[in-house]
């Protein structure tokens, strides 16, 4: 069969360094990754490596600080060249070694710090650092001024870390960066940057810590060492605090297209190699780290438009898992590279497999940010919400099977079909029965609105592994104890999910979000919905971009004070998304009775009367675990996975029916 995506397998170059296709690994905050003295752990040197054994050009590493004085991290909380350069040279030079096997290359990307963004949990004791005294972004604290003698040092610890990385056999460096609002970027933004010494006023003084950091690293590792950097053309900031939505009409405070494109023929004037080109900052953090809310490929028109006034090679990230897309780019020239960043979280045979026409078995990134940038800013550590195996590769290893094994599994969610095909991939023989006519369980409503486009590619994608795998499906087929019994067996998993709760407010009907969603129950021109968490939420933003005039009763203080995204470029993106389309909230709020079109709504300042044509419940969901209660006694070799057991989202689904399935 005749590959369309040649274009996407053409080799090209930034700077001396040749990269075997337009394949970017796209640089991910490392956390977890990293030893105790600032090596690469075991776990990151198998993360990348892997990512370049599945077909990546390049691999560029996730931010690594240069810098623990000026401003004080929990050190090393990642990988750090200059923490002990002896170490670490010892332990990335494995990484590199083993990547390069595999004709990929690797860039390490070096951070000047994190400035008035330093996350909160990895804030140290010292007051926060910016290029003038400004609020933070998450604390009402006023940053401290950086001196000159301060962005000097940090300026030498550049030259040294790229030194030491280069030791390490790494290709060249990124820079981290005039981007997303961290420290360089900070300098470059006049709504940021107050000084009036030689490094503020005018773009040049600003962009000269940027200057400077490059003719550093040049000097110190010679003219041909590559040096990219992370750079966002466009803010997108209405104020301090505040971004902008897709669409919206605002003035942009920080920077806007115009000095972001002279920006960058000044940036490449200085010396950097490459421009990796997103958009945003954490005023704005839904661009800068796209939820599924934003459209795929959101990049495109800022990279092309950087494209269009440099000479110097344009990476692109920002969804860009769509292959169509991803050719199209590099063949119309609005970019040299595709930087795929939690796609190869998902899958990391992404370029293999479109490399050999099997897109059907690339694994989806859902754009939920649950197992990655959720993790890195709750926990310090990045995974995957379905694919268990990220950054636990050796750990999460697949277990041989010695003795097969039938096992029978009640129920065809993403837990139960995890559990198949982690069954089947193992050796043991798995049969999966699912009582209604599809697979995909809560997936199905759930991924009903256009932006859940990515729930409905994972069902599609389980569907064809089961089928790769010879996993006999059995639809309409509802197990009860004694069906169960008269199967033959050897170990039994019960996934059947949970059922929506519900509630009377009256003689009139209530609607559940899942009818409605699937089309069962029409909730008319003007309905409300109670429940204001995640699932409310999200089906009041898709009824509302419908033309449906909707209303949210929401009981707790806010919306998404239960259920919510863990990271916060989704809620706060979906937060904003709610007013900005119509959609009338009431919190501290409680429906008391429903009659006659009239919902009443008890708040503190009285109780309220909303017409409306339907009302639908959104208030979470009940395990459905009657059937293995039944059964647990007489299975002794029985589990109990997914909703069935406790009511969570997609990653714990596929994550626990992924670490019994490869234990059983």
């Amino acid at each position: 069969m005749e590959n369309k995506y040649k274009s996407l397998f053409t080799p090209t170059r930034i700077g001396n360094v040749e990269l075997k296709n337009r394949f970017a690994l796209a640089p991910m905050g490392p956390l977890g990754l990293g030893d105790a003295d600032g090596g690469f752990n075991q776990r990151g040197i198998d993360f990348y490596t892997r990512r370049a054994q599945g077909g990546t050009g390049l691999i560029i590493t996730g931010v690594t600080f240069v810098d623990d004085e000026v401003e004080e991290h929990d050190m090393p909380n990642t990988p750090s060249s200059t923490h002990n350069p002896v170490h670490f040279v010892r332990t990335a030079r494995e990484m590199t070694e083993r990547v390069h096997a595999y004709n990929s290359k690797v860039f390490i990307q070096l951070s000047g710090g994190f400035g008035r963004v330093t996350i909160p949990t990895n804030l140290g004791e010292h007051p926060p650092v910016a290029p003038s005294p400004i609020m933070h972004r998450w604390f009402d604290r006023v940053c401290r001024e950086l001196t000159q003698e301060e962005i000097r040092k940090i300026v030498t610890k550049f030259g040294e870390g790229a030194y030491h990385a280069k030791r390490a056999g790494f290709d060249g460096v990124q820079i981290h960066a005039v981007h997303e609002g961290y420290l360089i970027d900070q300098f470059a933004i006049a709504l940021f940057n107050l000084r009036t010494d030689a490094y503020g006023g005018s773009l040049e003084n600003r962009l000269r810590f940027a200057r400077e950091i490059v003719m550093e690293i040049k000097r110190t590792c010679g003219e041909d060492f590559v040096v990219t950097l992370r750079y966002s053309p466009k803010s997108f900031i209405k104020e301090l605090r505040d971004g902008a939505l897709p669409g919206e009409e605002f003035i942009e405070k920080g920077r806007d297209m115009e000095e972001g494109l002279l920006a960058a023929k000044l940036l490449t004037s200085y010396g950097y190699d490459a421009l990796d080109v997103d958009v945003g900052c954490y005023d704005a953090w839904w661009w800068s780290h796209p939820p599924m809310y934003q459209e795929k490929g959101l990049y495109r028109p800022y990279a092309k438009a950087v494209k269009g006034v440099i000479d110097a090679p344009v990476l692109c990230a920002g969804r860009m898992d769509d292959p169509d897309m991803a050719a199209a780019a590099i063949e119309d020239g609005t970019c040299d590279i595709i930087s795929l960043g939690r796609p190869l979280l998902a899958d990391p045979d992404f370029v293999q497999k479109l490399r050999r026409n099997e897109i059907a078995s690339i694994r989806p990134c859902l754009s939920c940010q649950e197992g990655c940038m959720g993790r890195i800013s709750e926990y310090s550590a990045i995974n995957c919400a379905v694919n268990p195996q990220t950054c636990r590769e050796r750990a999460a290893a697949y277990n041989p099977v010695h003795t097969p094994k039938d096992v029978l599994i009640v129920g065809g969610g993403p837990a139960g079909c995890e559990a198949a095909r982690v069954l089947a991939t193992r050796g043991h023989r798995p049969h999966l029965y699912e009582k209604s006519d599809r697979l995909g369980g809560n997936l199905i409503p759930g991924g009903i609105p256009d932006f859940k486009e990515d729930d409905r590619a994972l069902v599609k994608w389980y569907a064809h592994e089961l089928d790769r795998l010879g996993v006999p499906v059995h639809l309409n087929a509802g197990l009860d104890a004694a069906k169960i019994k008269s199967i033959p067996h050897d170990a039994l998993i019960i996934a059947t999910g949970g059922t929506p709760k519900t509630f009377s407010l009256g003689d009139t009907p209530l609607l559940t979000a899942a009818d409605v969603l699937t089309a069962k129950s029409d909730p008319g021109e003007k309905t409300v919905i109670i429940g204001g968490g995640l699932v409310g939420c999200e089906l009041a933003l898709w009824l509302a971009q419908k033309g449906k005039d909707v209303t949210i009763v929401e009981a707790l203080d806010s919306i998404l004070a239960v259920n919510r995204p863990l990271c916060h470029a989704n809620s706060d993106m979906l937060e904003r998304l709610i007013p900005h389309h119509g959609v009338q909230v009431y919190t501290n709020a409680k429906a008391k009775a429903y009659r006659d079109g009239n919902l009443t709504v008890a708040s503190p300042n009285g109780d309220r009367q909303i017409a409306c044509d339907s009302v639908i419940l959104a208030v979470g969901y009940a395990s459905t675990d009657s059937l293995y209660r039944e059964l647990e006694f007489d299975e002794p070799d029985s589990w109990l996975l997914g909703d069935a057991r406790r009511v969570s989202n997609i990653m714990y689904a596929v994550w626990d029916a992924f670490e019994v399935s490869n234990s059983l």
